[in-house]
């Protein structure tokens, strides 16, 4: 046999040898050792080899589903939040432990961090704030605006919501009109304007 002759039988045998061993010799994706969603799995404790969701961790998707979730040009509140006093307290201590830094107690933006020296947020009395929709200001504590970073990962959507409450409340104190109050709020108005309650 010559050279050449014995040359191709190796490389026939080679070539019939490699083809028989087919999928022993290289791993596919598709036939890689995987568990399949919601298999068992002897890997962890509990048996499952699909993992809970990590607690303060939002799936894939499930932003679309979130009820405090709203565009830029909401005007109200979302369906889930009731503004009531409750609400509105604890806005407030939200707002007192988050936004008075920089913000001020009263929203004017005379907050300790403003009166050292650093950029003055602008009031929340001015037309412009006072005009933008709700939607506006909780895309602002999310995502953050200008020097302002985002407070997503600090306050939590209903939390944003009662800050909004409480900043809407803070426009309508320094806002409010005589003839928009009942008359005992008026009564109460006029002792306090007087000097003193009347006996």
């Amino acid at each position: 046999m010559t050279i050449r002759a014995l040359s191709t039988v190796l490389l026939v045998f080679t070539a019939l040898f490699v083809s028989s061993c087919g999928d022993s010799l290289r791993q596919d994706m598709a036939t890689q050792p995987k568990n399949r969603p919601l298999s068992p799995s002897d890997f962890f404790s509990d048996g499952r080899s699909e993992r809970p969701l990590i607690e303060n961790t939002v799936a894939h998707g499930a932003i679309d589903n979130d009820v405090y979730n709203v565009s830029k040009d909401f005007t109200g509140f979302p369906s889930a939040v009731k503004v009531d006093e409750k609400l509105l307290m604890r806005g407030q201590d939200r707002y007192r432990i988050f936004c008075t830094p920089c913000h001020g107690l009263q929203g004017d933006g005379n907050g300790m961090i403003a009166m050292r020296g650093m950029k003055h947020p602008p009031s929340y009395q001015i037309d412009r704030l006072r005009q933008a929709p709700n939607g506006y200001y909780y895309d602002v504590i999310t995502n953050g605006f200008g020097a302002m970073y985002s407070y997503s990962e600090r306050i939590p959507p209903s939390d944003r919501w009662a800050i909004i409450a409480y900043v809407r409340a803070l426009q309508l104190s320094r806002n409010a009109k005589a003839a928009d109050l009942s008359p005992e709020q008026r009564q109460k108005l006029d002792e306090a304007t007087s000097g003193g309650t009347k006996e």
